[in-house]
């Protein structure tokens, strides 16, 4: 019987269940009475009729924490549990005829000064329960007293809406802390979307410095080709100009040797002529004093560093779209960077000029100089 009774305790008054009893989707059972207190603690802002809740709304169980969802009828939609109150008619035929009177005698707590009487009165003043006695001699004659019964049915009510209010701020607890496991959630996914963005930006202002970095190898890679493609044609023409003095010199050579005297004066004319125009070398081309320099190309990337070095979110609600129009026509005018209010600069604009100050436009053209 007392195992019995265990299971027909309701886990809100702690009481055993008063009819009617209601079944939830759970199968666990509850008071009507102590349903509509969770209900109603769950709901606070829904609409009531006489006192009880009847729309529709939702609040978990109190034993498993199952989410109980209501119709339109709220706990009035909510199946009775007849067998479970059966039962407890049953229970109730079953201890009235079979329970002990000494049993009963001991259910009364006794007074501890008094200890031959009964605590049947509940002081107010102290907010204790006490005897008889103490009320008439005791420590207790002063003070304001009521029965227990009305005291009884108080607190009991005062301790199921104290339940019911707890229930219900575990559920409002439970959630907020849903709420804040899913904003944990959003700035995760937030966060590694901007990463993924911001990312992008650095990669299309990296592709730029490389764009950048082609343009100003290739201007200095030409004008090496051709300073080089010129030395080396003016070596090949200093070559043939020697091979062909090599060859005058070796006639020369074979005409001093010459033994006839009318043959030596018939060569010597032309051979003179030929030796004065080797040696003069009026027709070749001279190389320019620092000709193979190549200093003009020089660049200062001082302005454009502080300009990266001062990359930063942006602070303003401007929109993007303008933003990469003013970085584009700033890029055109050939400015180092551009800035926004507050020192920050977007990660789109800040980028190199185009066409650096100290650089030169273009390769100097070889010269050529005549000897003198």
């Amino acid at each position: 019987m007392d195992n019995l009774e265990k299971q027909l305790i309701c886990p809100i008054c702690l009481e055993m269940f008063t009819k009617p009893v209601v079944i939830l989707p759970c199968q666990h059972n509850l008071c009507r009475k102590c349903a509509n207190d969770v209900f109603q603690a769950s709901n606070p802002y829904l609409p009531t009729r006489s006192g009880s809740l009847t729309s529709g709304g939702r609040f978990r169980c109190p034993s498993c924490r199952h989410e109980v969802i209501l119709d339109r009828h709220g706990v009035y939609g909510l199946q009775r549990n007849l067998l479970v109150e059966n039962i407890i008619d049953m229970f109730k035929q079953e201890s009235s005829s079979s329970k002990p009177a000494p049993e009963k005698k001991e259910e009364t707590p006794m007074c501890d000064i008094h200890e031959d009487e009964k605590i049947n009165i509940y002081c107010v003043t102290h907010g204790v329960p006490t005897c008889s006695m103490c009320k008439v001699f005791g420590a207790h004659k002063d003070c304001e007293v009521a029965p227990l019964s009305s005291i009884y049915q108080t607190k009991k009510t005062e301790l199921s809406d104290g339940i019911a209010m707890v229930v219900g701020n575990n559920d409002r607890m439970q959630g907020i802390i849903s709420q804040l496991e899913e904003a944990c959630r959003a700035i995760e996914e937030n966060s590694r979307r901007q990463k993924t963005l911001v990312c992008e930006k650095f990669d299309h202002l990296y592709s730029i410095l490389e764009e950048k970095k082609r343009e100003m190898s290739q201007k200095v890679t030409g004008e090496q080709e051709e300073k080089v493609n010129y030395i080396r044609g003016l070596t090949r023409k200093y070559g043939d100009h020697l091979e062909e003095s090599c060859k005058i010199l070796e006639m020369g050579i074979q005409t001093m040797d010459e033994p006839e005297m009318a043959l030596f004066l018939q060569n010597t004319k032309p051979l003179l002529k030929k030796i004065e125009e080797a040696s003069s070398a009026a027709h070749l081309d001279k190389v320019e004093l620092g000709y193979e320099s190549m200093d003009h190309y020089k660049v200062d990337f001082k302005k454009e560093g502080k300009a990266l070095r001062s990359i930063d979110f942006i602070q303003d609600d401007e929109d993007e779209d303008e933003e990469d129009e003013a970085a584009g026509a700033g890029a055109e005018e050939g400015e180092g960077s551009q800035t926004v209010p507050g020192g920050a600069v977007p990660a789109t604009s800040a980028q190199p000029s185009s066409t650096p100050q100290q650089m030169s436009s273009s390769p100097s053209a070889p010269t050529s100089t005549p000897s003198t």
